[in-house]
């Protein structure tokens, strides 16, 4: 249309009698206003109100003053991904929306994880490990033949009372052990944010698959395990060593525990390969 009029020098009426359209429609600007507040603050209320649909999120924006046909609400809702997933029979823990913030301290952000490897007798067993997101420490191996939510819980407790305080957030895959009704009481008892990665997508937490991968074949496969405490001892000793002995490149060459102590006071530490 536009060229139609600049090159042929046609006016607007005629050259939108050619193509059969009414020169109000090619005149038309839409006046709808700006949604950016409108979506902040519908965001701000669907991070904290993890359960609430739409409907209810609209209510709350009433009550806050701000008035908008639900129609708008429900189109910016499925526009932001804010739709709440529906749950199966058993009660799991969800985690958050937000986006996981990279951690700038020592216990602002532990993954929990699990590995699993066998006696020589043939007899299973699962290790619990735990992985301090900033310095790479990681502080503490559990090993079992079975381990559920409430040992995870319990392991957690442990954790916190011997580093004298709970992290900001805990990210881990989305096992049954990590969403099961025991890690949901144990996040909303202790006030700690969770964050599950998405399903089928490991490496959101990449540095637990790095040290997962070394775990294995620096420490089990390197060992027959005759018994459950002797794989304990073997796996504790090797984490010992992993923290005062093993350099990182992602840590520029520190071994962690030396990390985590410099990083006190020294905050210029490169952290390009978080």
């Amino acid at each position: 249309m536009s060229w139609a009029i600049k090159t042929n020098g046609y006016s607007q009426r005629r050259a939108c009698g050619l193509v059969d359209i009414d020169p109000g429609v090619y005149r038309y600007r839409s006046t709808r206003p700006d949604d950016a507040d409108l979506r902040q603050k519908l965001r701000e209320l669907a991070f904290e109100r993890r359960r609430f649909g739409y409907r209810r999120l609209h209510i709350l924006l009433k009550r806050e003053g701000i008035e908008a046909n639900w129609k708008k609400v429900y189109r910016i809702y499925r526009e932001e991904r804010l739709t709440v997933r529906k749950r199966g029979g058993r009660k799991q823990a969800l985690g958050t929306r937000a986006p996981m913030a990279v951690p700038q301290a020592a216990n602002q952000r532990w993954s929990p994880d699990f590995v699993s490897d066998a006696l020589i007798d043939g007899r299973r067993f699962r290790i619990l490990y735990v992985i301090d997101g900033f310095s790479r420490e990681c502080l503490a191996t559990v090993v079992d033949n079975s381990i559920s939510g409430a040992r995870v819980a319990r392991e957690l407790d442990g954790i916190a009372e011997r580093r004298g305080r709970y992290p900001l957030m805990v990210v881990s895959d989305n096992g049954t052990e990590l969403t099961s009704n025991a890690m949901l009481k144990w996040q909303q008892d202790r006030g700690v944010e969770w964050h599950y990665i998405a399903p089928g997508k490991p490496m959101q937490n990449g540095f637990v698959e790095s040290f997962n991968g070394r775990l294995r074949d620096e420490c089990l496969n390197e060992h027959l395990f005759r018994s459950y405490r002797h794989a304990r001892d073997i796996i504790e000793d090797w984490r010992i060593d992993y923290n005062l002995n093993r350099p990182h490149t992602s840590l520029d060459g520190l071994i962690p525990n030396e990390f985590a102590t410099q990083s006190i006071t020294d905050h210029t530490v490169n952290r390009a390969n978080l």
